[in-house]
C-alpha cells in the first residue's frame, strides 16, 4: 500500500523492492533512498535486507516528558540552555562523547555478538563505538526542547548507532560481494537468510547496534533533562531503521522498516517535523475501522515529515578547485533564519540542507496516513541544536 503522493522514482524503488519481498508498503513521508526508499516497509520470510535496514542501523527517536512547565523559563534562559547543550553534547560526523559520565562501560560492549566482527577489525570498531556512544552525529540528527499542548517541556533526540552501525552495514555489504570487511562495495540489494552463518552474524550485530542506539539516545535525552534541572515523567522511544521478527495475518515475517515507525495499536512513537515545525507523539490506532489500512501498512507509520529537496538542491554545490564556482542552492541563510525567527526557535547549528524548506509539512503526511494513527501530543520547538 502507498500512503500519500510521491515522485515516480520513489514509487519505482518500492516496486522494485516488492519483487523480492512478500509484502511492501510506503509511508506518506517517503522519498528516494539507496535501493529501498526512505519510508519503505518490506516483509520477508526468514531473510533480512542489509540495504533496507540501511547504513544508520537503528536510527530512531527518543522523547522525554518532564515535570517542568515551559513558562517557568525565560527566553534568555532558553538561549543559555541551547549554549549548554551545544557545549555538553557532541555533534557532527565522527564526533566523540566528551562527557565524564558517558556510558562507555555499558554491558553491551561485552556482548558475544562482537565475535561476529572479523577479529582483525573487532577491537578497533569496539573502541570507536565506545568513544562515540552518546554523541549525536551530523545531518538531520538533533537535540530538541519542546513545549507540549499542556505546557510541559519535552526533550527529543534523533540519531542512530553512529559509526558502529555504519561499519557493520558497510562490512556486510562488502562481504556479500566477495570483498573484505573493510572494503568498499556498491549499494545494492543484499538479502541474507537468517539460518545461514552470514545472515545470523548480521542479525546479531544489527541487534547489538539497536541496543547501542537505545543506550545513546536515552543517555543524551536524560543528560539534557539533567541540564534543565527537571525530572523524567515519561519516555517514548523507537527505532525507524531496523528489522523485527513479527507475525502478520498469522504468518511470520522479518519486517524491515527504512525510515518508518512501528505503530501497532496503542504503541507510542515520537515523530519529528523539522527545525522550524512542530513534532508529535502519536500512537497506532485501536479503532477496528483502521485495522485494514494498518495491516496493509504492516503496522507502520511515518518517521518524520519527509524530504522534498536533496541536500545539494537545497544548499548548492561547494566552490570547486582552480577558482571554479559551485552551483547555488534553493535555500539561503536568510530564508532559513526568517522561518526560524517567525517560529520563535532558538537554533544552534543546522545547515541549509536541513532548513524547514526542504521538508514536507508534518500535518500533511500525518493526514495522509489516515486513521491508522492518533496524535496524542503536539510538540512546539523552543530550542533546536544540531551539528554546525
Amino acid at each position: 500500500m502507498i500512503f500519500g503522493v510521491h515522485d515516480q522514482n520513489t514509487i519505482d524503488q518500492i516496486n522494485t523492492v516488492s519483487r523480492s519481498a512478500e509484502r511492501t508498503a510506503l509511508m506518506a513521508d517517503g522519498h528516494l533512498g539507496y535501493v529501498m526508499p526512505i519510508g519503505g516497509v518490506a516483509a520477508y520470510i526468514n531473510q533480512v535486507s542489509v540495504i533496507g535496514v540501511g547504513f544508520d542501523i537503528a536510527c530512531g527517536n527518543a522523547a522525554i516528558r518532564t515535570d517542568l512547565l515551559a513558562s517557568s523559563m525565560t527566553r534568555a534562559q532558553y538561549e543559555d540552555l541551547a549554549d549548554e547543550i551545544q557545549a555538553t553534547i557532541s555533534f557532527g560526523v565522527g564526533s566523540v562523547n566528551r562527557s565524564d559520565d558517558a556510558p562507555i562501560d555499558d554491558p553491551l560492549f561485552q556482548d558475544p555478538a562482537w565475535d561476529a566482527v572479523p577479529a582483525a577489525y573487532r577491537e578497533r570498531l569496539r573502541r570507536k563505538a565506545r568513544a562515540q556512544l552518546g554523541s549525536v552525529g551530523g545531518g538531520n540528527h538533533y537535540v530538541d526542547v519542546f513545549e507540549d499542548d499542556s505546557g510541559y517541556i519535552w526533550v527529543g533526540v534523533h540519531f542512530g548507532s553512529r559509526g558502529f552501525g555504519y561499519n557493520v552495514a558497510r562490512g556486510f555489504l562488502a562481504l556479500a560481494q566477495g570483498g573484505e570487511w573493510n572494503g568498499r562495495a556498491p549499494e545494492k540489494e543484499t538479502l541474507f537468510a537468517l539460518d545461514t552463518p552470514i545472515g545470523a552474524a548480521y542479525w546479531e550485530l544489527m541487534s547489538l547496534a539497536g541496543r547501542y542506539a537505545y543506550v545513546g539516545r536515552e543517555w543524551v535525552a536524560r543528560k539534557v533533562v539533567e541540564i534543565l534541572g527537571a525530572r523524567e515523567k515519561e519516555l517514548v522511544h523507537n527505532h525507524h531503521n531496523f528489522a523485527w521478527r513479527e507475525s502478520h495475518d498469522d504468518a511470520d515475517y522479518v519486517i524491515v522498516r527504512k525510515g518508518a515507525t512501528p505503530a501497532w495499536p496503542g504503541q507510542k512513537g515520537f515523530v519529528g517535523g523539522s527545525m522550524g515545525d512542530d513534532s508529535v507523539i502519536l500512537e497506532g490506532s485501536s479503532d477496528p475501522a483502521a485495522t485494514s489500512d494498518q495491516q496493509q501498512a504492516l503496522y507502520s507509520t511515518v518517521h518524520g515529515a519527509g524530504r522534498v529537496m536533496s541536500r545539494t538542491e537545497a544548499a548548492g554545490k561547494s566552490r570547486g578547485r582552480r577558482g571554479r564556482t559551485g552551483r547555488p542552492g534553493k535555500v539561503t541563510r536568510e530564508m532559513m533564519r526568517e522561518w526560524i525567527d517567525q517560529k520563535g526557535v532558538t537554533l544552534r547549528g543546522g545547515g541549509l540542507d536541513e532548513s524547514p524548506h526542504v521538508y514536507r509539512r508534518l500535518p500533511d503526511v500525518l493526514k495522509a496516513q489516515g486513521n491508522t494513527i492518533n496524535v496524542i501530543h503536539t510538540l512546539r520547538p523552543i530550542v533546536v541544536v544540531m551539528a554546525r
